[in-house]
């Protein structure tokens, strides 16, 4: 969920070089070998209108750029130490504060009907998108369209997520040659894929459009209604240090994301929580490359369910950990006054 751009000169100029020759006609995606099958699907399936489709395709763009995005090795080689310094930064925080100034009503009415701290949507919008200053600047239709038909490994998904973005932006009346999301095609303040918008983003506002992207207050609702809907416990705890005795099954470190081991099987394998918890209840333990060592955590209900917005152990502790400072820094802000 990260991009990069030349710049706007050079774009300009590759872009009319690239009108003056042949080349031109391999970016029309209504003329690739699987638009055809595509068209006939969804015009079938879901009664679009097929010139309509078809002109998308047309203006479609294929970006190289995506493609190696996507073959770029991603965090499972990258360190801890390395992946929690990119979030936990001072500059994160204090954006994070003043994004919560400025939505605090939003943010307190998001958490009173959802069940989800403000900290936690605060959290993940801030390891997202730096709340809504890095959203992206590939076209959506751009990157679905490259990775539909011209990264086979992955085709089926986005095949699907594009006939999944024609759906969303003719129900909420939008313009679908406008958004910028990600090179996967994610939009707007908390990174939603095509299908998580159509199934999770909420018109918080009230007027008419569920607008994760340009909305603030939409975007804020959504994240706490994904959130919810994936069942989020409210007032449990999330994640905790795990305290080890001797023998340790290492085995069961970093076993997987899903908590199927209860704590107190946990514990016979010599791994504890810090925390006086209920030993019937599931965790998963993950051990971590750290800045000074190894370090170990037990993961709950709630933490689960930060990995179903990004499925990463890693993801899930540097936001659960950005929010836990963002909310520092802000309550003690308002303490003060």
């Amino acid at each position: 969920m990260l991009r990069k751009l030349i710049s706007s000169p050079l774009r300009c100029l590759a872009a009319a070089v690239a009108m003056s020759t042949p080349l031109l006609a391999s970016a029309d995606y209504s003329q690739h070998d699987k638009a055809a099958e595509f068209v006939d699907k969804v015009v079938e399936k879901h009664s679009f209108d097929r010139d309509w489709v078809v002109n998308i395709l047309q203006q479609a763009e294929k970006k190289q750029s995506i493609i190696d995005a996507m073959e770029r090795p991603a965090e499972s080689v990258m360190t801890w130490a390395r992946y929690r310094k990119i979030f936990i930064q001072d500059s994160r925080i204090k954006q994070g504060v003043k994004f919560w100034q400025e939505h605090a009503d939003t943010l307190a009415r998001a958490e009173k009907e959802f069940g989800v701290p403000a900290e936690m949507i605060v959290g993940i919008i801030g390891v997202e998108t730096r709340y809504g200053r890095n959203k992206g600047s590939y076209r959506v239709v751009d990157a679905l369209a490259t990775l539909g038909f011209d990264f086979p490994r992955r085709s089926t998904f986005f095949l699907g997520q594009l006939e999944q973005y024609l759906l969303m932006v003719r129900e909420q009346d939008f313009d679908p040659l406008s958004f910028k999301g990600s090179y996967a095609g994610a939009m707007g303040y908390g990174q939603f894929i095509p299908s998580s918008y159509r199934a999770y983003a909420v018109d918080f506002d009230d007027d008419g459009q569920a607008d994760i992207v340009n909305n603030p207050v939409d975007a804020i609702g959504s994240v706490a209604n994904y959130f919810a809907e994936h069942g989020w416990r409210k007032g449990e705890t999330v994640v905790t240090p795990a305290v080890l005795s001797e023998p340790v099954d290492e085995t069961l470190f970093n076993a997987g994301l899903k908590p199927v081991k209860t704590l107190a099987e946990l514990k016979l394998g010599g791994i504890s929580s810090n925390q006086a918890l209920d030993e019937s209840m599931k965790a998963t333990a993950m051990k971590f490359d750290g800045a000074k060592g190894d370090e170990y955590w037990v993961g709950l209900k709630n933490f689960y369910v930060i990995t179903r917005y990004n499925h990463s152990s890693m993801y899930a502790l540097a936001a659960h950990q950005l929010s836990q400072k963002v909310a520092e820094a802000y309550r003690s802000e308002v303490a003060q006054k």
